[in-house]
C-alpha cells in the first residue's frame, strides 16, 4: 500500500475529507494545514509528518463513523491521546486521519468493593487516582507525564513509571477494553474479572500501539493504598556508587516501591527550573528510595537500606520528614523530562533496558558514546528495573547535529542489547525504533509478529508504519480474521 504525502496533496483531494462532517460536528474537523502541523508529531520531534485531516471525537459512536469511513476508503487513521509519547507512536502517516480522544475522558464507573474502574480513552492518568483516592485506593502506573498522559494512551505503549518496580506496567492494571477494530466492527475484551476464561486478548492488546484499532473504553484494577510511605534521597560524588547501591539493595531481597537515579547533568537543569526540588547541584547522582506498605517491618528495610548507602560511600542519605517534602522530592524527578528544555531546544529520550547488574558499565558506555559523538547527554531513569532514558539534547534545526543524535541514539540502543538487555522499556517502538527491532528479533519472529498484526487489521490502515521494520505492505495472511475468535 502506498501513502501519499499530505504535503503534495491537491485541493480536490483534500475536500474528500470534509465528508468526515457526517461524524463530528464541523469545528471538531481540522482541515486547515496550519492547524494540521500542531499534530505533526508526538513527543519525539525527530520525525514529522502533517495529516490530511484531524477529528475531535466525542464519543464511540463518532470513533466507529470515522473508523469505518477510513476503511471503506482506505484511508490510513491513527490514534492520538496526550501527545506525549517518546517514540513517533503517534506520528502521522502521509494522507491520514488523526482520531483525537482527548475529549473523551469520562470516568463511567468507580467499583470499589470489587476494586476497578471504567474510564473512557482520554481520561488522564492522575485523575483516575484523584477520584479514589479518598476511598483508599489508587490507580498505580504513575509514568513522569501522569498529569498530562492519557489511559488508553497508556494501554497502546504499555507505559511504566518509578512505582512499576513493586506494582508492575499497565498491563498488569488494564482489565478490560473496548475497542474499535480497523474495519469499524466494535470488541470487548476481558472485563471486571482479573482472570477471565479464554484467551488473554487483553493481553494480547496492551503495547500494540495503536496497530490494533482504537481503545474506546478502558477497565482498570484499583490498588489498595499503602498504609506508610517513606521516601528517602541518597546523594553520591560518583554515579557507580549509586548504580551499585541500587543492586545490593535488590541483592539482598528489599523490594522498594521505586529506586530513581538523576546525573549531574539533570539535577542542575531540574534546580535551574520551576520543578526545583532542592537536589545538591554539585552531587554526581541522587537516588530516589521510595518504601511503602505496611508500618511493620519498614523500620528494618529502612536500616538496610541505610548501611547499603553508608557502605557506598553516599555522601548523605536524608528521609523526607512529611508528606509535603516527598512530594518536593519527586516533584525533581517528574519534572526532570520537562526541565530539560532549559539545555536545548530539541530532546531525544531514549528507553533501553539492561539488567540491574550492568547498569554501572552500561552507563560508562553511555557517556563514552555521547563523547564520541560530539553530544549532551544526560540520564534521568529507573534504575530499580534498569530502564535507562539516556536524554540527548540538541538543536534539530541543525541537520548536521541531528545527525550525530541519531548516531549516538542507535549506539546506545545497541550497547543496552549487548548488556543483555531490550530496545524498549515503556516507550514503545513507534517510528523510532523500527530498524531497532533486527537487534532483538530474527526474521522469523518479527515475521509471526506481523502476521498477527495482519490477522486484525490485513490492510494495515491502523497505525501503519509502526513497529516493524517494511511494514507498509498488504500481506494477506489467512482467512481466519481475529475478531473471529471466541470472546
Amino acid at each position: 500500500m502506498v501513502f501519499r504525502s499530505a504535503r503534495a496533496q491537491p485541493a480536490a483531494a483534500a475536500a474528500e475529507y470534509e465528508e468526515l462532517a457526517r461524524w463530528v460536528p464541523a469545528d471538531r474537523l481540522i482541515l486547515d494545514p496550519s492547524e494540521l502541523r500542531v499534530y505533526e508529531c508526538d513527543g519525539l520531534p525527530l520525525h514529522k509528518e502533517p495529516p490530511g485531516a484531524v477529528v475531535l471525537c466525542a464519543s464511540r459512536e463518532e470513533v466507529i463513523g470515522v473508523v469505518r469511513w477510513c476503511h471503506e476508503r482506505r484511508i490510513p487513521f491513527v490514534p492520538r491521546g496526550a501527545g506525549t509519547g517518546l517514540s513517533g507512536g503517534a506520528t502521522p502517516v502521509p494522507r491520514g486521519v488523526v482520531i483525537d480522544l482527548n475529549r473523551m475522558r469520562r470516568i463511567l464507573k468507580v467499583d470499589v468493593e470489587n476494586r476497578y474502574a471504567v474510564v473512557e480513552p482520554g481520561t488522564i492518568n492522575m485523575r483516575v487516582t484523584q477520584a479514589v483516592e479518598a476511598q483508599g485506593y489508587h490507580y498505580a502506573p504513575d509514568p513522569s507525564s501522569q498529569k498530562a498522559c492519557t489511559i488508553a494512551g497508556n494501554v497502546a505503549e504499555n507505559s511504566g513509571g518509578p512505582h512499576c518496580l513493586k506494582y508492575g506496567m499497565t498491563t498488569d492494571h488494564v482489565l478490560g477494553i473496548e475497542v474499535v477494530l480497523p474495519d469499524g466492527e466494535v470488541a470487548r475484551l476481558g472485563g471486571p474479572l482479573a482472570e477471565p476464561p479464554g484467551y488473554d486478548l487483553v493481553g494480547l492488546f496492551v503495547g500494540t500501539e495503536g496497530t490494533f484499532g482504537v481503545v474506546t473504553e478502558v477497565t482498570v484494577r484499583l490498588t489498595p493504598s499503602p498504609q506508610s510511605v517513606r521516601t528517602y534521597l541518597a546523594v553520591f560524588d560518583d554515579m557507580s556508587l549509586a548504580c551499585r547501591t541500587v543492586a545490593e539493595i535488590t541483592r539482598q531481597g528489599i523490594l522498594p516501591a521505586a529506586l530513581e537515579i538523576l546525573d549531574r547533568l539533570t539535577i542542575q537543569a531540574v534546580e535551574a527550573s520551576v520543578f526545583r526540588a532542592g537536589y545538591p547541584q554539585d552531587a554526581a547522582a541522587v537516588l530516589l528510595v521510595e518504601l511503602d506498605g505496611f508500618e511493620a517491618g519498614m523500620d528494618e528495610d529502612e536500616e538496610k537500606i541505610r548501611r547499603i548507602a553508608l557502605e557506598n560511600r553516599a555522601i548523605e542519605l536524608k528521609a523526607a520528614r512529611d508528606a509535603a517534602q516527598r512530594m518536593q522530592l519527586w516533584k525533581g524527578r517528574k519534572g526532570a523530562f520537562g526541565a530539560m528544555g532549559r539545555i536545548n531546544t530539541d530532546l531525544y529520550v531514549l528507553d533501553g533496558v539492561v539488567p540491574r547488574t550492568r547498569l554501572e558499565e552500561t552507563l560508562n558506555e553511555v557517556y563514552g558514546i555521547a563523547r564520541k559523538h560530539r553530544v549532551t547527554v544526560s540520564n534521568v531513569f529507573h534504575a530499580g528495573d534498569g530502564n535507562l532514558h539516556p536524554n540527548i539534547s540538541y538543536d534539530g534545526r541543525d541537520p548536521e547535529e541531528t545527525a550525530r543524535v541519531l548516531a549516538a541514539g542507535r549506539e546506545i540502543l545497541e550497547a543496552c542489547v549487548r548488556a543483555g538487555g531490550s530496545i524498549s522499556g515503556e516507550h514503545g517502538i513507534g517510528v523510532e525504533k523500527v530498524d531497532f527491532m533486527p537487534l532483538l528479533f530474527g526474521p522469523d519472529d518479527i515475521q509471526l509478529q506481523k502476521d498477527l498484526r495482519l490477522a486484525v487489521d490485513p490492510l494495515e490502515l491502523s497505525n501503519p508504519g509502526k513497529i516493524f521494520p517494511d511494514s507498509r505492505s498488504c500481506i494477506e495472511v489467512g482467512k481466519r480474521r481475529w475478531k473471529e475468535i471466541p470472546l
